[in-house]
């Protein structure tokens, strides 16, 4: 039996691929609809069809960035001590915020700044994001102070907050041209004052 409906004429993960670089370079606010179907390849109508408007494709976006570029916060909260997780996430951080051939920074940092009083629902999105990732390591770290893997007087919230600002710092300088070895020296120096660091 034939399959009813026209299929679709572009392939929806690559068109993401190719919206995640343009609002990765220019933000949220810095990009337009033009912007989006020019880089994705597609018509107007057929953006909207497959994704929504621009906020839906940006959150779309977002998400799938968060699955592929950022798969390291996943692979770094296994590890088996928090220092460890410090350790692993801020490090490839660095590596991904300095990939070649990708944007240098953060698409969750670089797709909110300059966000207008308009776009207040997508730093809300952002905010949910982060705070979202925020909490997992929290869990985490409590994890690690219930195993007698952290101090009792560790605030594992604290930590996780720490983390994702010196994180969140990471991706800013990178996208203002800091080395990937400038970078290195930074998350060095930020695991040194990490619970359970090795001495120097």
């Amino acid at each position: 039996m034939a399959t009813r409906g026209r299929p679709r004429e572009f392939d929806v993960d690559e068109a993401l691929d190719r919206a995640i670089e343009v609002f990765w370079r220019q933000g949220y606010n810095g990009t337009s609809l033009s912007d989006l179907t020019e880089a994705m390849g597609v018509s107007r109508p057929s953006l909207y069809a497959a994704f929504g408007n621009k906020e839906e494709t940006f959150k779309r976006a977002v998400n799938r960035y968060a699955e592929i570029d950022m798969a390291y916060v996943t692979d770094a909260l296994a590890e088996s001590t928090a220092f460890d997780v410090a350790r692993r996430f801020l490090v490839d951080n660095v590596e991904a915020v300095t990939t070649p051939g990708r944007p240098p920074g953060c698409l969750s940092i670089q797709g909110g700044l300059a966000a207008g009083p308009e776009d207040a629902e997508i730093v809300r999105f952002l905010n949910d994001r982060r705070s979202g990732g925020e909490a997992r390591m929290t869990e985490r770290f409590a994890r690690a102070q219930a195993d007698g893997d952290l101090p009792s007087d560790e605030d594992p919230a604290e930590l996780a907050r720490y983390l994702n600002t010196v994180s969140a710092g990471l991706a800013v300088q990178a996208s203002a041209g800091a080395s990937r070895a400038a970078l290195r020296l930074v998350a060095e120096r930020a695991l040194r004052s990490f619970p359970g660091a090795p001495p120097a």
